[in-house]
């Protein structure tokens, strides 16, 4: 079984590209929605839920982990490897690489949340793999939350979004990575506005790639899939409809689940 956790509702699009390349696999997805959302807390915090969350999936059974989340990737993965260090663990992080690599104008930018943005990982995959690129690094407070929320389409948010992106777009950002797996869900109204100037760089289907490198035995299963959260579960089965994955209730084993986590 492949356990895959975010702060909510982000982590889901990770989920989502791991069910495509693994139709067999079980796989369990536990939001902390009790502690959403993730990027305005402090590193400390965000490890020890991190810790918690992961000890409760190993118990379940899990023999791979998923850190579906950039801001835990990048505040936790580490502790989290050394206090499992014989399991898998597969974290998600800004795609800086292959956009650095991709980018003909030579300079990209990533949108990510306060505390990603802030964070020595983000700063240190910078440092490997830009080169010689420019990277312009954007915080997008309340992005998340609008995910959360399920307000994908408020007129509003077009505008904040140009507000944030057109300066980039006029600085020659040809590449412009997701650094935050709830704004994969944000695509249809950011593509629109990048339009034919730059490409929009998200990480999932990477993410799932390792999971099939890594997954083992764990890729066998009988295809099912369980939901839990640490508050309001009822919120994980409108997010479903919501953000276009209706197909995964079709591998749903049980009812969305409370835990304490």
């Amino acid at each position: 079984m492949i356990g895959v956790f975010d702060s909510g509702l982000g982590g889901l699009s990770v989920l989502a590209a791991i069910a495509r390349a693994l139709p067999r696999a079980d796989l369990v997805y536990l939001a902390d929605t009790a502690h959403v959302p993730y990027g305005d807390k402090d590193d400390a915090f965000i490890r020890s839920r991190v810790l918690r969350i992961g000890r409760h999936l190993v118990d379940q059974g899990c023999g791979v982990i998923v850190v579906a989340c950039n801001t835990a990737t990048a505040a936790a993965v580490a502790a989290f490897r050394e206090s499992f260090p014989m399991l898998p663990v597969v974290g998600v992080e800004p795609g800086v690489k292959p956009a650095a690599a991709a980018s003909r104008s030579g300079r990209i930018a990533v949108l990510a949340t306060a505390s990603t943005a802030r964070s020595q990982r983000l700063a240190q995959l910078i440092r490997q793999h830009a080169g010689s690129v420019r990277v312009d690094v954007e915080p997008c407070p309340g992005w998340a939350t609008r995910v959360e929320s399920l307000r994908l389409e408020d007129p509003d948010f077009v505008e904040e979004a140009r507000q944030h992106l057109a300066p980039l777009l006029a600085a020659g950002v040809d590449q412009i990575v997701l650094g935050c797996t709830h704004y994969a869900f944000l695509c249809p109204t950011l593509e629109p506005i990048v339009a034919q100037r730059a490409s929009l760089v998200d990480v999932a289907d990477a993410v799932a790639r390792q999971c099939v490198r890594l997954a083992g035995a764990s890729a066998r299963g009988r295809g099912q899939l369980r939901l839990l959260a640490t508050a309001q579960p009822e919120r994980l089965d409108a997010a479903l409809p919501a953000l276009g994955l209706t197909w995964l209730r079709n591998r749903l084993s049980d009812p969305t689940r409370l835990v304490v986590a």
